[in-house]
């Protein structure tokens, strides 16, 4: 390969880095053409972005980069492919799905290694905590609801007094 597709390459890995949020580091060597294109629809679905990429280059267009991505060069061993997605939770769940697949005798794609919320994630391990990841807007919707909901139970206790207080009024007057 030239010099100049080379770096053609890593500048359009800088702007597809660029583009998304998170990115995962996973290995989908050793599947089939068939179990490939599945993998790819079911990433198509979930609007997830999968790429195959080559280590040097990928580790080249993270150095390039202004986040130190150095954490996650150790993970740049053996076949790479890259998962990128604007939900920090999708890509991990659509591994573990497709992994558990009866039809997957590998148990691919493996989890390397990920960036999520500005946090990096080395090692398969983390597959699991990586699925029940919430993303900033959904941690701030459910601090807004436990916040709203004294104020929803006071209200409520206060509409509710009122109209029993009004009830009892309302029948000594009658009587």
């Amino acid at each position: 390969m030239k010099k100049e597709d080379k770096s053609a390459i890593i500048k359009q890995l800088e702007s597809t880095l660029n583009e998304y949020a998170h990115f995962y580091l996973t290995d989908i060597g050793g599947l089939n053409s068939a179990q490939t294109s599945d993998l790819r629809r079911a990433c198509y679905k979930e609007d997830v972005r999968l790429v195959v990429v080559k280590n040097t280059l990928l580790q080249k267009a993270l150095e390039s980069s202004s986040i130190d991505f150095s954490e996650l060069y150790g993970s740049l061993k053996g076949e790479t492919s890259l998962m990128l997605s604007n939900q920090a939770n999708v890509p991990a769940k659509l591994i573990s799905d497709f992994s558990k697949q009866k039809s997957n005798k590998l148990k691919k794609p493996i989890l390397k290694a990920a960036y999520v919320e500005e946090s990096f994630y080395i090692g398969e391990n983390y597959l699991e905590a990586l699925i029940h990841v919430k993303s900033k807007n959904e941690l701030l919707g459910e601090i807004i609801g436990l916040l709203q909901s004294p104020a929803k139970n006071v209200i409520s206790a206060l509409q509710t007094g009122g109209t029993t207080i009004h009830g009892v009024l309302k029948t000594l007057s009658e009587r």
